[in-house]
Parts: C-alpha cells; structure tokens; sequence
C-alpha cells in the first residue's frame, strides 16, 4: 500500500472518506518517514491522518478532532506515535480530551511503537501520564 502524508489541520472535519469509513488513524508525522511498514498496516481501512506537535499547537489539534467526533459517528479512533516524545504524549492527551468535551461513547486505542513494535496502551496510561505526582507515587512504591 501506497500511503500519502495528509495532515489532520488540513482535512475536512466531515469529509466523505471519513463519514464513510468512520474509522480514523492519527498518527504523528515522524511515523511516515520512520516506521512506514508500521503505518501501511496500521492505515488500513482506515482515514490515516498526520500530526507534529512541533509544529501544531495541542489546542488547534483537540479542536479539530473534537470538531470530527461531534460531526462524524466514528466506530474507532486509533491513535500511533512514538513512545518517549514529549511532543507525541500530547497527541494521546488531545484525543482523550476531544472524546471528553465532546462526551461521544468512541472506541478509542492508543498504541506508541518502543524498539520497532507498536505496543497498545490503555487509555488510563494515557491519563496518568498527565499527573507526575501519581506517576511519582507509583514509582515509589516499586
């Protein structure tokens, strides 16, 4: 499969593949480049769409996908980026928070790929990660 970088901030929030489909990828942008088998399996039946929260502020990103999930009924939302990028964490955290302000039921997963494999985590991973003092507990009880 063939894929073409499309960015999230430059697609239709209610665009026909997406309503059609009704399944979405985000993924960030570096993936395309880095791990682009892992993307091509990933992408499929999918509308895969790239982000760099280097270049995107987190703000415009969770609008914009809040601004999809209240317009588009999504079976699913897959979100993909590398694990340990203080840039990428946040685009777990700006899906997390579109399917909160929006209050949509979406089945969403977040994978990071660590040493060339796409590893799931859950969305609760994706919570802590935004609180230091409880990551901070956790560590101290190991």
């Amino acid at each position: 499969m063939s894929l073409t970088y499309r960015r999230l901030t430059e697609f239709n929030v209610a665009g026909r593949e997406l309503r059609e489909k009704r399944r979405l990828l985000v993924y960030g942008s570096c993936i395309f480049h880095e791990y682009p088998d892992i993307l091509s399996r990933f992408s499929e039946g999918r509308v895969a769409l790239g982000v760099c929260l280097e270049a995107e502020h987190l703000n415009v990103v969770a609008l914009k996908l809040a601004s999809i999930f209240a317009r588009v009924d999504l079976e699913e939302v897959v979100v993909l980026t590398v694990d340990g990028s203080p840039h990428c964490i946040q685009l777990h955290h700006a899906v997390e928070e579109a399917r909160k302000v929006t209050g949509r039921q979406i089945n969403v997963r977040h994978f990071v790929i660590e040493g060339g494999e796409a590893l799931e985590v859950s969305p609760e991973a994706v919570k802590v990660a935004r609180y230091l003092s409880k990551i901070q507990r956790l560590l101290n009880k190991t």
